[in-house]
């Protein structure tokens, strides 16, 4: 039988992680709302779908819940204090979507003008995995941003961006 590690050790391990930056934004009958997220990734292409975790504890969790859809904004470095304010820094959801520029994509979710890309999302299933819901989203539109900057990541606890390395082989 494994041991269990504490969430300490897993946090601190996971926190090594490096991980693209996400802003979720959602709008409908229940409100607008939007968190800073690194967990997302693709599940399918076929449908396309991806996955986003969110806190169940949060208090906008029945707001994406009741929307049934969301929007994901991949960030670039210059949206770091964006980034922070959608994490907690600001509390106030006005204050929050004051601070860029946004438009309405398909299914009615704010999307960042300025975002590497955005995806329109139709919550399709929601797990309940420990503390977190994992949303489930049906892709049913795609914005390609016109944005060259780097993508903003987050490593060791921090905001950080990709550098070049050089061409890879011999």
């Amino acid at each position: 039988m494994a041991t269990q590690i504490s969430k300490a050790d897993f946090r601190d391990a996971m926190a090594r992680v490096c991980a693209p930056v996400n802003i979720v934004t959602t709008d409908g009958p229940a409100g607008r709302g939007g968190f800073t997220a690194t967990a997302m990734c693709s599940v399918s292409d076929e449908p396309p779908t991806l996955l986003v975790c969110m806190n169940g504890r949060s208090t906008q969790a029945a707001m994406f819940l009741s929307n049934q859809r969301f929007c994901v904004n991949v960030l670039t470095h210059d949206h770091m204090h964006l980034a922070g304010k959608f994490a907690g820094a600001a509390r106030d959801m006005e204050a929050r979507y004051a601070s860029a520029r946004w438009q309405t994509l398909t299914s009615g979710t704010p999307a960042l003008s300025d975002a590497i890309v955005n995806f329109d999302c139709e919550i399709e299933t929601v797990h309940v995995v420990g503390t977190h819901n994992v949303m489930i989203g049906r892709v049913i539109d795609v914005r390609h941003g016109s944005s060259g900057g780097s993508a903003l990541l987050y490593v060791d606890r921090s905001y950080t961006q990709p550098t070049r390395l050089g061409s890879f082989g011999g």
